[in-house]
């Protein structure tokens, strides 16, 4: 499972009636096949026309000189269909601003590929209609792996792409001049900023939501490359960068072959060097297995939904992986390989005693449990905390769930439920809007990895991605892979494995 923006994939023509004399950019997209096309009124399906909002803006000079981008004017059906095309207008595309609702006469003109560039060709100054301004612009909110999946879906459209950084990380003096890399989790993609541009010179926003338009070219192998182009300054929506976390989640043993008390076991991978005798950190597991109502104190509730271990010893290494989970050290249950030789921070009796303290309706530790992670069912978590109090407004360091059911969130007021951190996975503020959503399962924060099948089969449930310490984010979202493991299984089928755990660097 990977955090994603997904739509429908629905391709298919629209079949909604296409108000006649206009077509859509969705619509005529599908006729170029390849090759140049006269646009006529047979192949537009009645229309001579498109009518869009408008998405380029040249005051700043970052915009291809010549070039009107028109895009669907609102989403058709239900289709995910945001498309957009670009018009060769000449000096009259600079006439045009953001959200200006255009009708452009195409009916005899070329639709083209140009060194890259999907294109109406032709165009003149009297071909096109201003009907109105100050439309609101539909957005697709894309990450760059889609983008760059399938670039001719964004091709002229208005995008933003979220929780960006630059990678490498830009020197000091950097400035949006000339073409930078930037990551979202995701993947890199090209920014690309004209010298002549009026911001070309300015210190970029080096945590950000980056709005602009896709543009693409075409290398020497005719491969479509896309580039993302802001068109003003506005298009960089500065972000409160999230604490840098000093260790993060990077794998679980919720269901080890056999009885699982005292046999499960949480991985995780520090960032830089710790010592917990100086710099305390506690984890928490959440199960919600037929309890009823939002945990009504959050990760601090106790009782049968919340058991903490604390970490107040022992050091770790930058890279170093490391665990915490029951008395046994063993790999995958009962007689199977010992991991006592690995680095354990703390090992604990969670069937025979209760957690360390939790500081919820009262302080008490959760409740004695056979399972300290869940193995099916309703929702449930692991999170880090700095420190060893957590109460209702504790906000983790780092936070992984598994599933999605159970009443484990209320809208309130007040909102209840597991707070989250801003992450590869969750984010505090909505990507687009900006508000807050600082639980799991508020707004956009719905990523859960899935229960794995079949239960008591022995499986590590491993959370792959790639953390980058000097970008201080993750430069690729985590994903689950299930390792089966046998009673023969050693450390090293669960540490190190290429493009299954956490790369560190």
């Amino acid at each position: 499972m990977a955090a994603t923006w997904s739509g429908c994939d629905d391709e298919t023509t629209y079949k909604g009636g296409i108000p006649s004399p206009y077509v859509f950019a969705f619509d005529l997209l599908k006729i170029y096949k390849n090759a140049d096309v006269v646009l006529t009124s047979e192949n537009m399906g009645g229309a001579n026309s498109i009518e869009g909002v408008v998405v380029s803006d040249h005051t700043s000079k970052n915009m291809l000189s010549g070039y009107l981008m028109v895009q669907n004017a609102r989403n058709i059906s239900s289709a995910d269909s945001i498309r957009s095309i670009a018009i060769s207008a000449g000096p009259a595309a600079a006439n045009y601003k953001l959200g200006d609702l255009v009708r452009v006469k195409i009916e005899g003109k070329t639709l083209t590929r140009k060194n890259g560039m999907l294109q109406v060709t032709g165009v003149a100054e009297s071909d096109i209609t201003k009907v109105s301004s100050g439309n609101t612009i539909p957005t697709n909110k894309a990450t760059t792996a889609q983008i760059l999946a399938d670039p001719a879906r964004y091709e002229s459209s208005q995008v933003t792409i979220a929780k960006v950084t630059f990678n490498p990380p830009l020197a000091p003096t950097g400035t949006y001049s000339g073409d930078k890399l930037i990551n979202d989790s995701f993947g890199d993609l090209i920014l690309r900023t004209d010298a002549g541009a009026t911001f070309a010179n300015d210190k970029p926003n080096v945590y950000a939501n980056y709005t602009g338009v896709i543009v693409l070219t075409a290398n020497t192998d005719g491969k479509l490359i896309p580039h993302l182009r802001m068109r003003t300054t506005a298009d960089a929506k500065v972000l409160t960068a999230p604490e840098v976390p000093p260790f993060v989640i990077t794998g679980i043993c919720a269901d080890p072959k056999g009885s699982d008390v005292n046999y499960e076991y949480i991985q995780f991978r520090a960032t830089r060097n710790i010592n917990f005798a100086t710099e305390n950190y506690s984890v928490v597991t959440t199960n919600n297995a037929g309890s009823p109502g939002t945990p009504p104190y959050g990760w601090g509730t106790g009782g049968a939904r919340t058991y903490k271990i604390n970490m107040t010893s022992g050091t770790v290494v930058k890279g170093e992986y490391f665990y915490v989970g029951g008395t046994q050290k063993t790999i995958n249950g009962s007689g199977s390989t010992s991991i006592a030789s690995a680095k354990w921070i703390r090992s604990y009796d969670y069937n025979g005693l209760d957690s360390d303290i939790l500081n919820g309706a009262t302080a008490a530790g959760g409740t004695k449990t056979g399972n300290l992670l869940a193995n099916s069912g309703n929702a449930s978590g692991v999170a880090i905390f700095k420190g060893i109090v957590v109460n209702i407004n504790t906000v983790p360091v780092d936070v992984i769930f598994i599933g999605t059911g159970g009443t484990i969130y209320s809208a309130g007021p007040p909102a209840a439920g597991y707070r989250i951190t801003t992450s590869d996975l969750y984010d505090q503020s909505d990507p687009s809007t900006g508000a807050p959503q600082e639980f799991y399962r508020a707004g956009t924060n719905l990523n859960a990895f899935p229960y794995l099948t079949p239960g008591d089969a022995g499986f590590f449930q491993a959370f792959g991605g790639a953390f980058d310490t000097n970008l201080g984010k993750w430069t690729k979202v985590r994903s689950q892979t299930g390792i089966l493991m046998t009673a023969t299984s050693t450390i090293a089928e669960i540490e190190n494995v290429p493009n299954v755990t956490t790369e560190i660097k």
